[in-house]
Order: structure tokens, then sequence, then C-alpha cells
């Protein structure tokens, strides 16, 4: 699925026209995470579909959906921009920024400085990096890039196996664990339990993908994760407000300092 996603985003670039440059005030994706509003971080996640679940909210206003979100003390909020794939659109990005006093984050799949331009343009915070799209020095170069542009970049990783790879190469700020195995798509924690070890003390630590309940949050805390990025399980919600304090057991805004 991954080379597949990767081929046809390789199309999407030789066509790709740079949008003009979205008016908005940008925040830090990573200081948000460090003084978070709950004993983990939260980037919320607004997302239509996947390749794995097909549709996962019909009724789908990516605007309202991040206000709500904003509202229950989301930290982040990350914004799928893909369109083939997940549903996504970069124009659900720009708008969400405009109404929102937050960090949002790209979430694409980038393999191109060209897709970087358009991050920055489309008013995004931060961007995700994927360990396993482009060779790790070209990721690097990425990463370089956005950060020069002032984009703050979340580099996600799937094995143990890639986290060696990434963490020989450099160490970013923040590091991605996901917990969906991207050749099967199926999820599990454990994946967040056995790779926190590997992660640098200076990296700040997202554990992605199939967290549910207040145990999940619980079991990846315990692990090391200073924060969490959830997407389905807030998006089956009918108010997503509700379904942010239902995930952290009743845990309010401002209870951890």
């Amino acid at each position: 699925m991954l080379k597949k996603i990767i081929e046809t985003k390789k199309k999407e670039i030789e066509i790709l026209e740079l949008p003009n440059q979205v008016e908005v005030t940008n925040y830090s994706l990573y200081k948000a995470l460090k003084n978070k509003n709950r004993s983990v971080g939260l980037i919320a996640e607004v997302k239509k579909a996947s390749p794995s679940k097909g549709v996962i909210r019909e009724h789908f206003d990516p605007v309202q959906i991040a206000k709500e979100y904003e509202k229950g003390g989301a930290d982040a909020i990350s914004v799928l921009t893909d369109v083939s794939y997940f549903q996504g659109s970069s124009d659900y990005l720009s708008a969400i920024k405009k109404v929102v006093n937050i960090p949002v984050m790209r979430k694409d799949f980038i393999i191109d400085k060209k897709q970087v331009d358009e991050t920055v343009l489309i008013g995004a915070d931060a961007m995700l990096l994927i360990v396993d799209t482009v060779p790790i020095k070209q990721l690097k170069d990425l990463y370089d890039y956005a950060y020069e542009k002032k984009l703050e970049c979340l580099v996600e990783v799937h094995s143990k196996q890639e986290l060696e790879e990434l963490l020989n190469e450099f160490t970013p700020k923040m590091i991605g664990i996901n917990n969906r195995n991207l050749k099967t798509f199926e999820t599990s924690l454990q994946q967040t339990v056995e790779m926190s070890r590997m992660i640098p003390e200076q990296s700040l630590f997202v554990s992605e993908s199939g967290i549910f309940t207040k145990a999940d949050i619980d079991l990846v805390q315990r692990a090391g994760a200073s924060a969490v990025l959830v997407g389905e399980s807030l998006m089956r919600e009918e108010n997503t407000n509700e379904g942010i304090l239902t995930l952290f057991g009743g845990e309010s805004i401002g209870s951890f300092s």
C-alpha cells in the first residue's frame, strides 16, 4: 500500500501548482506538546477516510470538528491532506488554521521539497515525515529544509529497524511511533512499548494509532510517550469534544502541570 501511495504522490508532484500564501499566525507543535493541557499531550486528527477502514465519518465538517477539538483541550490538530487515499484536502487545513489558535500539522506523504513549500503556503505549523517513504538521507534533507522554512516536523517510524536507520542519520526533535503495521494495517500498542526504550531522551515521543481508551493512554504514557496522535476513535464520536473527555477518563484541561 505504501509503495502504491508513493507512486501516486510522484505523479501528483509532477503537476503540483503551488497555492497562494495563506496569512495565518503560526504556533509551535513542539512547545504545545511540551506544555500540554493534560498528563499526555493530544494531537487530534481530522480524517474522513483511510485505505484500511474506508469512510470513517459520513457527515464531515472539518472546520467544525477542529473547533470541537480545540474546545475539548486538544494541544494540536493533525489534518489529512491526501486526496486519493484519505479523501483529505489542503483546503481543509487552510480553513482550519483560520479558526483555531493551536498548532496544525499537515499529515501527508511528503517526499519532495515542493511539497514542503506547499505545506508552508497552506499555513501549516508542522508536517509529518515518514521514514521509508524516501531514502534516509533524502528524509534528512527534507527535515532540514522544513526547519529552514520555520516548519516543524514529526518524524514517524513503524519498526525498530526504521528507528535505528533514522537515529544513525540524525536525531529529530519529535519522533512518532506508529502502532500500525503498514504491511498488514493491523495495530498493536506493543509497538510503542517495545520501541520506547530506543527513543533518545532529547526527542519528544509521540505514540500514534490504535489509541481508543483511557487504558490505552495509560499504557503508552507508562512506556514514556509525552503525547498521542488520535484520529479514528475521535472521528467516530458524534461530539468530538466529549470524545476527548472520555478518552482521558474525565481528566479536565489544565489538571496537569
